[in-house]
């Protein structure tokens, strides 16, 4: 008898999505303190960019681009207003390390990170969560360091 052609699809576990800023570390934030959205990330710009030539094309790979992470934070909770004091001291705040609900994926590491803008939301009683903007420099392409 043949066997199950499946792959097993994983699991998710949101309690697992935490952020840590080590320079800041009263930053850090677990998924006790995020509202349902909890955490995004996205990039901006290409990995590589392509180059259109008569014949074809030519690679070009970035050795970063700019990271941006959203974070939820519940405004209910003491951990925003701390968000809020730092942007008033001092906005920059170093690397930061992100963990996603899945043992599967791996931590993901920005650089040189700011915080580059807070968004209260709404004080309407239905909506606890404060958007942090995190922005920060992911490196890629690190092959093209030795030559690879």
């Amino acid at each position: 008898m043949p066997a199950n052609p499946l792959t097993p699809q994983g699991l998710l576990n949101r309690v697992l999505t935490h952020i840590v800023v080590p320079t800041f570390p009263q930053l850090s934030v677990t998924a006790s303190y995020m509202g349902k959205s909890m955490a995004t990330l996205s990039f901006d710009g290409n990995f590589v960019d392509q180059i259109m030539t008569a014949t074809g094309l030519v690679n070009s790979p970035e050795p970063y681009v700019t990271g941006n992470v959203v974070v939820n934070l519940l405004r209910s909770q003491q951990l925003s207003a701390l968000w809020i004091a730092q942007s008033q001291l001092e906005s920059v705040i170093g690397p930061v390390t992100l963990y996603s609900d899945s043992t599967a994926f791996p931590p993901i590491v920005l650089a040189n990170c700011s915080i580059v803008g807070i968004d209260p939301g709404a004080f309407d009683g239905q909506d606890p969560a404060v958007k942090a903007t995190i922005k920060g420099v992911y490196y890629l392409n690190a092959g093209l360091w030795t030559g690879g």
